[in-house]
């Protein structure tokens, strides 16, 4: 039984670097449900692929503890 994949995309602020995407990256990839994270300090997005559980709150959460701030694109 396979479950159903929700994209998520976030504007993120405050990341200037390859650092920060790491940061972000590895903050929102602990959060259980997350299948898969692409995260750009160039453009400033977070994409997030989750199996359907995670919330909004979580991600946004996530982000504001790797020091950045998000808000859903």
């Amino acid at each position: 039984m396979s479950t159903a994949s929700t994209i998520a995309d976030f504007t993120v602020t405050g990341m200037t670097c390859g650092h920060c995407e790491l940061s972000v990256r590895e903050e929102v990839e602990a959060l259980p449900g997350v299948a898969s994270v692409a995260v750009s300090a160039q453009t400033g997005k977070l994409s997030v692929e989750t199996d359907g559980t995670v919330t909004d709150a979580a991600i946004t959460a996530a982000v504001t503890e790797a020091g950045y701030a998000a808000a859903r694109a």
